[in-house]
């Protein structure tokens, strides 16, 4: 929300106080797990800023790394039983598949939704569903590309259980991609967990996999972008 102007204060700092919540509100902040590799590359552009052939790349690199790492705000939909995004990417999957077999679950196939984060992309996890963490299980595996179908079943990944107030089971998994090396989860069994609520981070290109109650219509196709935590990917009960 915008500052607003005090009385007593000059033009001057009314005008830069209004032009710094501009930015807060344009420019995103940067994930927590991400303020080592700025702080790293900016430390380099730093020591660099003589030479150009070193202050150069530096600075693009973290700028890129900032971007990378942002985290945007997001407004969840105002709804009872909606499943939202996990993350940002594109649809890469809407099929039935058995959840990850480390949660213990039943291998009845379940309707899923994957997506597909590039680099480009914003890279921090959001909470599906309101509930309470039920489970969370890692697994290390391959690195193959997360685009592909195989990636659910052989690379690394960290996959959560929730359980919602009405006995609802939804499972979401973290993937690590090509480039990715390492998935960050925040959350533990347990924990009551809010709609749209960041819990996680992939480091540098990866999927997410959300597996739906048996008998759900996912509302999303193929090729279609997502936008976490506001893009509907089901409607429960």
């Amino acid at each position: 929300m915008a500052r607003r102007p005090r009385p007593t204060e000059p033009e001057s700092v009314t005008r830069l106080a209004h032009f710094a919540d501009l930015v807060r509100e344009t420019v995103p902040p940067i994930h927590r797990a991400g303020v080592p590799f700025v702080a790293a590359g900016a430390a380099v552009a730093l020591a660099g800023r003589r030479h150009g052939w070193i202050r150069t790349p530096a600075t693009a690199a973290t700028l890129a790394t900032a971007a990378f790492f942002r985290h945007p705000s997001r407004v969840p939909p105002n709804a009872a039983g909606v499943v939202v995004a996990p993350a940002d990417g594109q649809v890469a999957l809407v099929d039935h598949a058995p959840p990850p077999h480390e949660l213990g679950l039943r291998d009845t196939p379940r309707p899923r939704v994957s997506i597909f984060l590039s680099i480009f992309d914003v890279h921090v996890q959001r909470i599906p569903i309101a509930g309470t963490v039920e489970s969370v299980e890692y697994r290390p595996g391959k690195f193959v590309s997360a685009d592909l179908p195989d990636a659910s079943a052989e690379n690394e990944r960290n996959s959560m259980l929730i359980r919602t107030a009405d006995g609802t089971e939804l499972v979401v998994v973290q993937i690590a991609g090509l480039i990715a090396r390492r998935i960050v989860c925040e959350a533990r069994p347990g924990d009551p967990v809010t709609l749209g609520d960041t819990y996680g981070l992939i480091r540098f290109g990866s999927r997410v996999d959300v597996y739906l109650p048996e008998g759900t219509r996912p509302l999303v196709a193929v090729g279609q972008r997502a936008v976490g935590a506001e893009t509907v990917l089901a409607q429960l009960g």
